[in-house]
């Protein structure tokens, strides 16, 4: 009976223990943007850890925004510095003023036939608030709100239809606007956030600094 009871009892402390590291595994958030998987326009879903080594720039993009002539920037870093392990990964977003109403095919449509976009655009998704994808609440974790370039000419503009018309977005570190842009090394590390007022034009010598 002793014997038994003892063997009752290891088994016990086996399975919880088996029971809380399921637990802690399924519950932990990822710690590196690697542990990430995000949703190409087709519903696939992709690992970020598929980049790991590039130097990455993430964007929320828009197609019918002010700032949406940025893709032909975006594109002309992207055709530069592809072939030195430069991606640009971007991902449509609605929550702007509806500036992103098209669908995922209609979305990858426009940025082709209007920029001749050939970096991935991925589907659209919320990247503020409760609804957000988990990657842009890390990417904003990690790079906060630093205010905006005042020397953009349309810098002073969005900041007063922040104020007029969404208060609540100039708030803590969140996504501002559309074409915020997170700079990434080689080992995944968030190195630099730009905002929607710095031209992507002007980074080029940052992304140099890192391949």
């Amino acid at each position: 009976m002793q014997t038994g009871f003892v063997r009752a009892h290891i088994l016990l402390f086996f399975l919880t223990l088996a029971f809380m590291q399921a637990t802690i595994t399924h519950g932990r958030e990822p710690m590196t943007l690697y542990d990430y998987t995000v949703q190409t326009a087709q519903g696939e879903a992709v690992s970020l850890a598929a980049y790991k080594g590039k130097v990455l720039l993430i964007v929320n993009t828009a197609s019918k925004c002010g700032f949406t002539p940025q893709f032909a920037e975006l594109q002309k870093l992207y055709t530069t510095y592809k072939d030195r392990g430069f991606e640009i990964l971007g991902f449509p977003c609605n929550q702007f003023a509806n500036q992103e109403p098209g669908s995922n095919t209609e979305v990858q449509h426009f940025c082709s036939l209007n920029y001749g976009v050939t970096f991935p655009i991925f589907a659209k998704g919320d990247v503020r608030g409760k609804t957000a994808q988990p990657l842009f609440t890390y990417l904003t974790k990690e790079k906060g709100f630093q205010g905006f370039d005042q020397e953009h000419p349309l810098a002073k503009v969005l900041q007063e239809a922040l104020e007029k018309n969404f208060p609540e977005y100039l708030e803590g570190d969140s996504i501002k606007w559309n074409f915020t842009k997170f700079l990434i090394d080689r080992e995944g590390h968030v190195v630099a956030r730009f905002e929607p007022t710095t031209s992507p034009e002007t980074i080029a010598k940052d992304i140099e600094n890192l391949l």
